[in-house]
């Protein structure tokens, strides 16, 4: 009953062409096919395992209006879709749409989750009818997979969602962290499918603190919703420059952090060059290192953005890197962090 993918992540856009050029032409996601429904029509596109919807048209409307260019469905594969949408709406889900293929229940917010067969990117979505617009396959590249989603709550909501999570959906608590910045202060659950498929970051600001990003997303989104996506790659050096060279806008990171991390990191520091050349973040656990970085928001309200990953062993979700991105956002101005 327990879901155990994310079949696809779609994104409601007003600009079409713009939304898509990004994701292919910066990212380097092949544009595969093509649903068109009454006044609307959707792209799939696929990086990797990694794959996004683009929609635009009726039925996008009063979501662009309350929240901007976001993140409106995350699609689960499921063995059995029904069970686990029964099992989701005995949990407190709401049934939003039944059709062949395709049961939607609501999920954080204004987001819903698409309940669909397990295909793990080997077949097109079953959830509508789709016509293929290339007969290439997805080109090999830099991303892999969809290491996790990231989500933000209003303050005091956080143990709320991750409770609906593990109930609806059979996603178990993974990790918890609640993490000091200055005046600042954030809460996080993390959790995971059984098959470690789906991985959310849930994310609040501590109501007891100075008020900071998280308040600030929440304001100019609309309410709660998904962040970022991050999406693991092999080489993230390497990534972040032929991304960058695209189009992409990777935030900044001052001298200073690099300065300090050969003292914090002594097992990195032949590459920490290339590190501050390129802005990427580093931290380990007890398993391994984690190297990161985050985009720019591409969007008119300055939400929803990107984070590359690269994993040696880590398994964590680099909280020593909180506060530095913060810093980076505050110095970029754009509040498109958390």
């Amino acid at each position: 009953m327990a879901a155990q993918d994310i079949e696809y992540v779609e994104l409601y856009t007003s600009d079409m062409p713009s939304a898509v050029d990004y994701f292919v032409s910066s990212f380097g996601f092949t544009l595969l096919a093509e649903a068109v429904g009454e006044g609307s029509r959707s792209l799939l596109l696929r990086h990797g395992t990694v794959q996004l919807v683009v929609t635009a048209g009726r039925g996008t409307e009063e979501f662009i209006e309350a929240h901007g260019d976001g993140i409106a469905d995350v699609a689960f594969g499921c063995d059995d879709p029904a069970r686990t949408c029964e099992r989701a709406v005995a949990a407190g889900a709401s049934m939003i749409d039944s059709a062949p293929g395709r049961l939607v229940v609501s999920g954080l917010g204004d987001s819903r989750h698409s309940l669909v067969h397990r295909c793990a990117g080997a077949s097109l979505p079953s959830d509508r009818m789709w016509k293929p617009i290339s007969r290439a396959s997805a080109r090999p590249g830099r991303i892999w997979l969809l290491d996790h989603v990231a989500i933000l709550v209003e303050g005091g909501t956080l143990r709320s969602y991750a409770d609906f999570y593990t109930e609806a959906f059979g996603l178990a608590r993974y990790s918890d962290e609640y993490i000091e910045i200055g005046e600042q202060a954030i809460d996080s659950v993390v959790v995971r499918s059984p098959s470690g498929g789906i991985t959310f970051t849930i994310l609040e600001q501590d109501q007891a603190k100075k008020p900071g990003q998280v308040e600030g997303f929440i304001a100019r989104y609309g309410g709660p919703g998904v962040q970022h996506l991050a999406f693991l790659v092999d080489d993230i050096v390497t990534a972040v420059r032929e991304f960058g060279s695209q189009g992409v806008e990777f935030l900044r990171s001052p001298n200073s952090y690099y300065d300090m991390l050969a003292g914090r990191l002594p097992g990195i520091t032949a590459e920490i060059a290339d590190l501050r050349a390129t802005s990427v973040l580093a931290d380990r656990d007890e398993w391994g290192y984690l190297l990161q970085l985050f985009t720019r928001s591409p969007y008119q309200r300055n939400t929803l953005f990107y984070e590359l990953v690269q994993r040696r062993g880590a398994r964590g979700f680099g909280a020593a890197n909180i506060k530095a991105l913060y810093e980076a956002v505050e110095r970029d101005g754009s509040g498109a962090a958390g």
